[in-house]
């Protein structure tokens, strides 16, 4: 009665890439730059309007971002945007990854379905705080040690 039956994953995977992309997927199952960076040199976090959050930390090295990860309490869109939003940011300026806009979120991961687009926004709304944070250390350092541990 409750033997258990291998196929089921698959039959269960095939109807989600129904509804999503493989990008999508992949990054939802495999994120990456999940975790926090100890001593970040800026620190974001977001709510979203489903009460998902995400955090993102920020290494910056030479003006670039070098090190982009994030934490998220949220659904596989918002573990997948997180995951593609880092991707994107990783090696760019803090001001070129202010650019970054939930629609190319969005592209990134082949599409998200309209009721899943607030996820993308959160992420990017995530990416936002932190690099507005390391821009008030840039300006503010001492300010570092109250922010120890984020």
């Amino acid at each position: 009665m409750n033997e258990f039956r291998p196929e089921l994953p698959d039959r269960v995977l095939a109807d989600v890439r129904k509804f999503y992309s493989e990008k999508l997927i992949d990054h939802a199952m495999n994120p990456r730059n999940v975790g926090e960076i100890p001593n970040a040199d800026g620190y974001g976090s977001a709510v979203g309007s489903c009460n998902d959050s995400m955090e993102i930390w920020l290494r910056v090295r030479g003006g670039r971002l070098l090190e982009v990860r994030f934490w998220t309490e949220g659904c596989a869109e918002t573990i997948a945007a997180g995951s593609a939003l880092t991707e994107m940011a990783k090696g760019k300026s803090p001001l070129e990854a202010l650019k970054i806009m939930p629609e190319d979120v969005i592209a990134a991961l082949d599409g998200l379905p309209p009721q899943s687009h607030h996820c993308a926004a959160l992420a990017v709304n995530a990416l936002r705080a932190a690099i507005q944070n390391y821009f008030a250390l840039e300006r503010e350092p001492w300010k570092r040690l109250y922010q120890a541990g984020k």
